[in-house]
C-alpha cells in the first residue's frame, strides 16, 4: 500500500463516523449535480470515491431499478458509514482504490466523483483509468457541493494558482486524460465541472 493510499484512508477513517452529521445540508447540492448528470433509465454509473454514499440515492433515482450504481471507495470506515445509513440499498458498494478499478474497459456510462479530485496522488492517470471505465461520449462530474473559495476558507488556507480546480488548470488536465470539458460552474454553493469521454 503506498503512502498516498494510507494517507487517504488514515483522514477519512478519522472522520467517517460524523461525515454526514457535519454536512447534513448536502443533499439538494448532490442531487441538482447527479441531475446535471442526464442519466437515463438503464444507465451504469460509477460514485468514484463515494465516501459515505450520499450521492447513491440520486444516483439511483436517476438511473431506476434496471440501471447499475457503484459505489467505490478506498476507507473502509467510510463504506461501512454508507451501509449504516443504508445507502447500500442504493448501488453496490467496492472497496477498491479508484486508481485500479475492477471494471472492464467501456462498461459504464457515467462517473460522480465527489471531492474526489483533491485526493489523487497522480491526478492524470488517475483520470485516465477513469476515462478508460467510461464508454465514448459518456460523462464525467466532478464535483464539491461547496466552490473552491468557500472550501478554502472553511479549511483555513487560500486558493492558490496551482489549484487542480481552477479551470485553467483542470480544462488541460481533463483533455489530456481523455476527457473534455462541457461546463464549469464554481459559486459559493457548488463547484461542479462537467466533460464528455472522448473516442
Amino acid at each position: 500500500m503506498s503512502d498516498d493510499r494510507t494517507h487517504v484512508q488514515e483522514f477519512f477513517t478519522a472522520r467517517a463516523a460524523d461525515w454526514d452529521s457535519r454536512f447534513p445540508d448536502d443533499g439538494p447540492a448532490y442531487a441538482a449535480a447527479v441531475s446535471e448528470l442526464g442519466l437515463r433509465e438503464g444507465a451504469r454509473v460509477l460514485d468514484a470515491g463515494c465516501g459515505t454514499g450520499r450521492a447513491l440515492p440520486s444516483l439511483r433515482g436517476a438511473v431506476g431499478p434496471s440501471g447499475v450504481v457503484l459505489g467505490a471507495d478506498l476507507t473502509p470506515a467510510m463504506l461501512e458509514a454508507a451501509i449504516r445509513a443504508g445507502r447500500d440499498a442504493d448501488g453496490q458498494l467496492l472497496l477498491v482504490d479508484v486508481a485500479a478499478l475492477p471494471l472492464r474497459s467501456e462498461s459504464l456510462d457515467a462517473v460522480f466523483a465527489a471531492g474526489l479530485i483533491a485526493h489523487l496522488p497522480r491526478p492524470a492517470e488517475n483520470l485516465r483509468e477513469l476515462a478508460r471505465v467510461v464508454r465514448p461520449g459518456g460523462t464525467l462530474a466532478l464535483f464539491h457541493p461547496i466552490g473552491r473559495a468557500a472550501l478554502a476558507a472553511r479549511q483555513g488556507r487560500r486558493i492558490t494558482p496551482a489549484d487542480l480546480r481552477a479551470e485553467p488548470n483542470l480544462r488541460p488536465l481533463l483533455a489530456g486524460s481523455g476527457w473534455r470539458m462541457t461546463s464549469y460552474v464554481d459559486e459559493d454553493d457548488r463547484f461542479l465541472a462537467l466533460a464528455v469521454r472522448e473516442a
